[in-house]
């Protein structure tokens, strides 16, 4: 199983966690929600628990719980810019389909 991110999305996850001032790593997750099921969660991580997985990648932690894991595998995390729009995206082998509104995927 892995995850991994882009250069850029490591740039940033790093300058984020510096202006933070405190974290080991960027903790990745889903959840239940939106009209397809489920959405991406992420959150500075303070500490890494014993059931937690964690993926290096370009000097970034990515730290995923065991429930999360088997709909993140094969992700792959990038930060993007598209006009006035900024943000990571994921490409995801493991989604069948997303909503409309890109809130929320189905696997």
């Amino acid at each position: 199983m892995a995850i991994s991110l882009t250069q850029t999305a490591a740039d940033r996850v790093t300058t984020f966690l510096e202006k933070r001032g405190k974290g080991v790593g960027l903790r990745l997750g889903v959840k239940t929600h939106g009209c397809s099921g489920m959405a991406y969660v992420m959150e500075f991580a303070d500490e890494i628990d014993e059931h937690d997985t964690v993926f290096e990648d370009h000097g970034v932690n990515l730290i995923v719980d065991a429930k999360s894991l088997v709909y993140l595998d094969g992700t792959v995390m990038d930060y993007t810019k598209e006009g006035l729009n900024e943000g990571f995206k994921f490409t995801n082998p493991n989604e069948s389909g997303a909503c409309g509104c890109g809130e929320s995927f189905t696997v």
